[in-house]
């Protein structure tokens, strides 16, 4: 059985920038030819991580809330000391999300609730372009 791959690109912003990947992650599924399966969703590096959320903005704000909650950009982290580039906090947040999710393929679409969006998060304290693999398994 093989993997169909497909990479996707985002520019982000700085701070907990979120952007919905649900219609280009269905498109990679589509795309792959797989009616029954699994769709994986990863991201590369330690300060963004992938997740599922209802993507509307009073759902975007609650969760950067929350993460500013749990992770404080202008907390005193060891890795700001260490290194001194300041994001911290971003690795902490990552590292609590998570860098990948795992979703079923059923009859060529990728199962998942109607309010729920897949979303990439970027924690970083600058924006920059963000890889997002996306794998295809299945038949």
């Amino acid at each position: 059985m093989e993997i169909y791959r497909r990479t996707l690109e985002r520019a982000t912003g700085a701070d907990t920038d979120i952007h919905d990947l649900t219609d280009d992650v269905a498109a990679v599924v589509s795309e792959s030819g797989v009616q029954n399966g699994w769709v994986m969703v990863f991201t590369p590096g330690s300060t963004a991580g992938v997740t599922t959320l209802e993507y509307e903005s009073g759902c975007v704000q609650d969760l950067v809330r929350a993460v500013e909650q749990l992770a404080p950009s202008d907390a005193e982290y060891a890795h700001n000391l260490r290194w001194g580039d300041g994001n911290g906090y971003s690795h902490v947040r990552a590292a609590l999300l998570g860098p990948s999710l795992t979703l079923p393929v059923h009859d060529g679409a990728v199962a998942h609730g109607t309010w729920q969006q897949i979303v990439l998060c970027d924690f970083d304290n600058r924006g920059r372009t963000r890889r997002v693999l996306v794998e295809v398994l299945g038949s």
